[in-house]
């Protein structure tokens, strides 16, 4: 049994409640996405900052030749940044090797609210199977939380986390104890599950990235299961967590 916690909005979560749990933080649109697609294409690793102030702050404090500044603020890269948001820039030839830096509206304050969990990784639609897995038989209580939309509530990452509950519960029959916004999560899954891309496509970050020119990121960003890595937070920094066979699972992306 599996006792699952979900906070549909990160807004009233204290990150001491997060301490020792097993915590997964998903963010569709893009953050997370983002960063699970640059450790999988090789980066070393990725730190998260709030703001664009610590994100200098930490460059500076690190060998200049292998760090890279990433990130956005309300959806554009910010400037003087080597890249933005978006999970296509992300490409092997980039970021093999680098550490990259990472400022974000949404992600990025929610993956630092979770530095003092047990365990915290990082889920979207494109690494949903292999954080299911990871999750499988984890001791103490899971905590699924959304990063949500500037505070607030987004459909995207409500249907991510109700397809993380889908995918728990029929593991072997096994169940899972759920709150009510478990259960809500996992109804807005089954309404959704047939097709992701269109339920993101109409979400309020969906038609804010596609007025920005970013339709091709909301495509990639419905892809179940295309990048099957799991990031992890080790401190304040996010590295990969091989699974399985350790097969080599990158995912070559075109800029």
């Amino acid at each position: 049994m599996i006792q699952l916690t979900m906070h549909l909005t990160p807004h009233q979560v204290d990150e001491m409640a997060l301490r020792d749990k097993t915590v997964v933080v998903v963010d569709v649109l893009r953050a997370g996405t983002t960063v699970i697609t640059a450790l999988s294409n090789g980066a070393r690793e990725v730190i998260p900052t709030s703001t664009v102030e610590n994100a200098a702050r930490v460059s500076g404090n690190l060998t200049g030749g292998i760090t890279m500044l990433a990130g956005e603020r309300n959806g554009k890269m910010v400037e003087g940044f080597h890249l933005g948001n978006s999970p296509l820039e992300y490409t092997a030839e980039k970021v093999r090797g680098k550490s990259i830096v990472f400022i974000s509206s949404n992600g990025s304050p929610v993956f630092l609210k979770a530095r003092h969990a047990r365990e915290m990784a990082v889920c979207g639609f494109v690494n949903i199977g292999a954080v299911a897995e990871s999750v499988r038989g984890k001791e103490g209580d899971v905590v699924v939380l959304c990063a949500g939309n500037a505070g607030g509530f987004s459909l995207e990452d409500a249907v991510c986390a109700g397809m993380l509950v889908h995918l728990l519960s029929d593991e072997n029959g096994k169940k899972l104890q759920l709150s009510d916004a478990g259960r809500a999560a996992h109804a807005l899954y089954k309404i959704h599950a047939k097709n992701p891309l269109k339920m993101l496509k109409g979400t309020d970050n969906g038609r804010t990235l596609t007025e920005m020119g970013f339709t091709d990121d909301v495509r990639y960003c419905a892809g179940i299961d295309a990048v099957p890595v799991v990031p992890l937070l080790d401190g304040t920094v996010l590295r990969l967590a091989r699974l399985g066979d350790k097969r080599d699972s990158s995912v070559e992306v075109s800029a």
